[in-house]
C-alpha cells in the first residue's frame, strides 16, 4: 500500500493545529477568574497564533517551490502511526473548544493541554520529512522547542495545583 500526501498538505494541517492550539487557550482563559492562569493561557495562544503564521510562511514558500505529493512505500518507509494519530492534536477535525467542555477545574484543562502539546511534538518532529530546505528544518525545530516550553510552563502551574 502506498500513501501519498503532500508537504503543502501537511503544513496546512500544522496551521489548523495552531489555530486550534490558539482557540483552546483562549477558551481556557475565560473559563477561570485567576489573573495568573488567564494571563498563561493567553501567552499560550499568542505564540500558538505566531507558529501558525510560521507555518504560513512555510507552506507559501514550498507552494512557490511547486511542491510535489511525498510518497510512502511499504517496503521502504512506513507512515508514522504518531503522525497519523496526530492529525487530530488539538481537534484538528473538530472544534477544539469542545475538548473543554466537561472539565471544570484548572487542573484538568492544564493535563489536557499537556497532553496536546505533546501531541503537537509528535506531530511536529515527523513533519521535518516533508520540508526540502535546511533552513526551514530549524524553523521547525524552534517551534518544537517552543512547544516543549510550553509543557514547563503547563507543568509548573500544574505542580501549584496539587
Amino acid at each position: 500500500m502506498t500513501v501519498t500526501i503532500s508537504a503543502l498538505k501537511v503544513f496546512e494541517i500544522a496551521e489548523q493545529i495552531e489555530r486550534n492550539g490558539t482557540a483552546f487557550y483562549r477558551k481556557a482563559a475565560e473559563m477561570f477568574n485567576e489573573p495568573n492562569i488567564c494571563n498563561m493561557f493567553l501567552e499560550l495562544a499568542e505564540w500558538e497564533a505566531k507558529h501558525e503564521q510560521v507555518f504560513r510562511d512555510m507552506r507559501r514558500q514550498l507552494s512557490e517551490l511547486n511542491s510535489k505529493p511525498r510518497t510512502f512505500r511499504p517496503e521502504k518507509t512506513q507512515p508514522d502511526p504518531q503522525v497519523i494519530a496526530s492529525l487530530a492534536v488539538f481537534g484538528a477535525g473538530s472544534e477544539p473548544v469542545h475538548k473543554l467542555k466537561n472539565i471544570e477545574n484548572v487542573a484538568g484543562v492544564l493535563k489536557k493541554a499537556i497532553k496536546k502539546e505533546e501531541d503537537s511534538i509528535a506531530f511536529y518532529k515527523n513533519l521535518k520529512d516533508f520540508v526540502p530546505v535546511n533552513a526551514d528544518k530549524d524553523k521547525v525545530d524552534d517551534i518544537i522547542e517552543e512547544e516543549i516550553r510550553h509543557i514547563k510552563i503547563l507543568r509548573q502551574a500544574l505542580e501549584h495545583r496539587e
